[in-house]
């Protein structure tokens, strides 16, 4: 019997139903010979281009709202997201383009380090677009419980005969810090707070994930005896102004180190951090300090003016016997040939002087500590230390080093023995 020509579009003969035609910058649907239903529309990407962007869906209708959510996000000037990125293509592109040309080197560093050494191991394959709250907890979960010796072969590239845990099945147990599963998880977190910003994802799951943060303990620093003691060991060092600088000022290493002459205005008697010396991708860079308020202005007083004048007196005599050997750079600390002190190379100052005081375990950085507590021992107000410190916040200054000590709490404790007791 002759066809009548009407039997051939329904999808009641087991044939797919055609494609449906629809206005223009409507899109089209229709279903494939496998059953799956398929839309296209040209919509926004996030390189600011319209192209045809295809979805997929068991039923018309679920493909026609994944099409009207689409170009809905267009018409607002939201772009469609960037399907075909992974986590690790991403953050590669973030660290390259953003990271590496606006942050200093030491930051760069310590980002591309975490983002190819635990990161992209464990998360970089995912879909950036489809990565949930779940995979990040996963990933940090499985962070804090794993072995650092185990996961990255450090025993079993030791010899043979020296390898003595994880490569010969004894685990140390070398799991990581929390500071650094925290760090961790703030670069992710940062990166993928970047996708935000380009509109390629459009919420951050690394938000939505709690780490434990590190505990920080009270840092005492030295004693007044041992802040003497250590004085008069370090008594006619050559780098005996930089002990001082440290001690009474507060300085960080690479504040010390970057230094410069014309930081020091002898007029005023003012000294101002500018810069820091950093030691980063094998080469050393003068970058700009820490954090905003690490650009200080601080007086020049007492044993400081007075280290810093008779410390000239000894570069100028230093730089007269180097003769032709001299480097100019205008640094304070420098070698007896003029270069830059490596950051590194500070120890072989620090460690006879310390065993000389007498002060075992005591690191160089703990004479900023020293500054800041005998600061607020003194009762110097706290914004003051932290205007001296260079701390990015006040809370810094009094979580970190504020303590009180048993005597000052057996004295407070005193006091509110006789209000309550006394006549």
């Amino acid at each position: 019997m002759p066809s009548n020509g009407n039997n051939s579009s329904g999808p009641a003969n087991g044939r797919r139903k055609e494609r449906t035609k629809r206005a223009n910058g409507q899109g089209s649907i229709y279903q494939r010979a496998d059953g799956l239903w398929v839309g296209a529309a040209y919509v926004l990407m996030p390189d600011g281009t319209t192209r045809r962007r295809p979805v997929y869906g068991k039923s018309e209708e679920i493909v026609r709202g994944k099409l009207t959510e689409l170009q809905a996000n267009s018409d607002q000037g939201i772009p469609a997201e960037a399907t075909g990125w992974t986590v690790e293509k991403f953050l590669t592109y973030w660290l390259a383009q953003s990271v590496k040309p606006n942050a200093k080197p030491a930051t760069y560093h310590g980002y591309e380090m975490m983002v190819r050494v635990h990161i992209c191991p464990a998360i970089g394959k995912k879909r950036l677009n489809k990565l949930t709250a779940a995979d990040v907890r996963l990933f940090m979960r499985q962070m804090e419980n794993s072995c650092l010796c185990c996961k990255h072969g450090r025993d079993a590239r030791r010899s043979v005969k020296d390898r003595r845990c994880c490569a010969v099945g004894r685990c140390c147990q070398a799991i990581p810090s929390r500071r650094l599963v925290q760090q961790a998880h703030a670069v992710l977190r940062n990166g993928l707070q970047a996708a935000v910003r380009e509109e390629l994802i459009r919420r951050n799951v690394a938000k939505l994930v709690k780490v434990t943060p590190p505990r920080y303990g009270i840092n005492r620093g030295l004693t007044v005896d041992q802040a003497r003691a250590l004085l008069d060991a370090a008594a006619g060092d050559r780098l005996y102004a930089l002990v001082v600088l440290a001690l009474f000022l507060g300085l960080r290493r690479g504040e010390l180190l970057g230094l410069q002459w014309s930081d020091v205005d002898t007029d005023r008697g003012t000294l101002t951090i500018r810069r820091t010396l950093q030691r980063t991708g094998g080469a050393l860079h003068l970058v700009t300090p820490k954090t905003d308020t690490s650009f200080r202005t601080l007086p020049l007083i007492g044993l400081v003016a007075d280290a810093l004048t008779e410390h000239r007196k000894l570069q100028d005599a230093e730089r007269e016997a180097a003769g032709k050997r001299w480097v100019s750079t205008d640094h304070v600390f420098t070698t007896k040939i003029g270069t830059v002190i490596e950051p590194g190379n500070l120890r072989r100052t620090w460690e006879p002087l310390r065993r000389a005081a007498g002060l075992d375990g005591v690191v160089f950085h703990g004479l900023r500590h020293t500054c800041v507590t005998l600061l607020l021992d003194l009762g110097v107000p706290p914004h003051t230390v932290r205007e001296i410190a260079g701390h990015s916040a006040i809370e810094v200054t009094m979580t970190i080093y504020a303590h009180s000590s048993m005597a000052e709490k057996r004295a407070a404790l005193s006091r509110l023995d006789t209000h309550l007791t006394g006549p």
